[in-house]
Order: C-alpha cells, then structure tokens, then sequence
C-alpha cells in the first residue's frame, strides 16, 4: 500500500496484519481520487472507520488543508499516526479513537466538512447509521460530497433515502464507492 500521488508519492505507509481492516486497493483508490480531484485541495477531509489512514493520507498529499481520522481499534489508530509520520503529514492530520458516530459528535462543533469519505465493515449497516446521523449534522453542507465505500450488495435506495442523493457510483469486482450529496429542498 502506498500512496498514489501528491507530496507524499510513492511512500509505502504500513498496514495491519490480519483481517480487522481491508485497505482500498491502490488502482481503486486511483480512480476514486482521480473521480473527486476538483474536491481535494484545500479541502477540510474527515475519513470513517479510518482503517490505516490510507484513504485520508491520500487526500492530505494531494492538498487537503486538513483530514480527522476517525478509527475505534487501537492498533489501527497507531498505524495512522506511523503513517502520518512516515509521509510527514502529522501537522495536518487528527487522529481520534472512537467508534464513528461518539467521534462525529465530538467534532460537530468543527463545522463542515468539504468531503467525508466512509469504509465501514460490509454488510453490517454501518453506513446507514452513519448517513442517519449526518443528515442534521453540521457537519455537512449543501456542497459536502460523501462517499461510502461498500459491498456490491449495498442496497443504494436505502442510501438515498436517508436525505442524500446519489449523484454517481463506481463499481468494482467486489466493491463499490457511492458518491452522494445532500438533497436540495
């Protein structure tokens, strides 16, 4: 695993051993960057169920002014840091250990987020929840684009119908990145 572009390419970041995270696949990861490069710089990131921080290290190195990782398990959460470090992003990144929704009430006070990107356990409903809570969070503006990582089982209808609308999805072989906004009235 190693980071696609940026100030930070081409540096390896580490990784968990086992099965508690599933890392996005790095060609994976070039396409979704590739989908949402207008939305990056300077843009304020904040990546769930962080994993090793792949995702939102991704986003720093190609100039977001700054991303909060949100991760519940301890080892991942030392990754993340190791992985600041490694890719000397530490300034601009926020590590917090939390389950998700208990992390995005601590940091409602923060305001928006330009772009929230999710990679929650498949098939658990996790992103449901999630989008559940953000739809009257102020952590979302009209213009945040949210992004959820998921099975291609994901049932997409449930998605949209919690406030969101799907403007665009990318299917993979086992996977697939949901892209959505917020519903104008």
């Amino acid at each position: 695993m190693r980071v696609i572009a940026g100030s930070a390419r081409r540096l390896q970041l580490k990784s968990l051993k086992g099965t508690k995270t599933r890392p996005t696949l790095d060609r994976y990861k070039e396409t979704l960057f590739n989908t949402i490069q207008g939305y990056v710089p300077q843009s304020r990131f904040l990546d769930l169920f962080a994993g090793t921080g792949s995702i939102g290290i991704e986003a720093l190195s190609r100039g977001a002014q700054s991303c909060v990782f949100i991760e519940n398990d301890r080892e991942a959460v030392r990754v993340i840091h190791e992985n600041l470090a490694i890719t000397h992003l530490e300034d601009r990144g926020e590590v917090m250990t939390s389950d998700v929704i208990n992390g995005m009430m601590m940091i409602e006070r923060k305001g928006a987020f330009d772009v929230i990107f999710m990679d929650p356990p498949y098939d658990a409903g996790l992103e449901l929840q999630v989008l559940q809570y953000l739809s009257t969070s102020a952590l979302v503006a009209d213009d945040t684009l949210i992004i959820v990582e998921a099975s291609n089982d994901t049932d997409t209808d449930e998605l949209a119908r919690t406030g969101f609308e799907i403007i665009r999805t990318k299917d993979y072989k086992t996977n697939r990145h949901i892209f959505m906004k917020r519903k104008v009235k």
